[in-house]
């Protein structure tokens, strides 16, 4: 049974190979909003970033002013982005990984293929 640390504390419980939970302690996308993985294309200015996504899509990334001060992303960060509902080829980033995460989630096989560059 998931244990509820609250909100701050990133922690998640997958199933690990032989059937015992296995505690992941970084932020994943969340599904039931429509979050994916992507990678940081190309930085256009105005809190703009060419993102391609892990569906094979390259969208505009949109970082929002509640974190544009805390987030300076690169070309070629692992990023978390949630596409518009109406406009599929525009997305707000959500979070940004740093390397010692990115490469901790390739690790594990929780990147998919598509954007595993790490």
């Amino acid at each position: 049974m998931p244990f509820h640390r609250g909100r701050h504390q990133e922690e998640e419980v997958k199933l690990g190979p032989d059937g015992q939970p296995e505690f992941v302690r970084v932020r994943l996308p969340r599904k039931k909003d429509g979050e994916i993985f992507g990678i940081a294309d190309q930085l256009l200015g105005a809190s703009r970033i060419k993102v391609m996504c892990a569906d094979g899509k390259s969208r505009m990334g949109r970082i929002p002013g509640k974190i544009k001060k805390r987030m300076w992303i690169r070309e070629g960060d692992l990023v978390i982005i949630a596409p518009w509902e109406f406009q599929d080829e525009k997305a707000n980033i959500m979070y940004r990984y740093t390397k010692t995460q990115a490469m901790y989630l390739s690790r594990k096989k929780m990147l998919p293929k598509s954007i595993d560059i790490f």
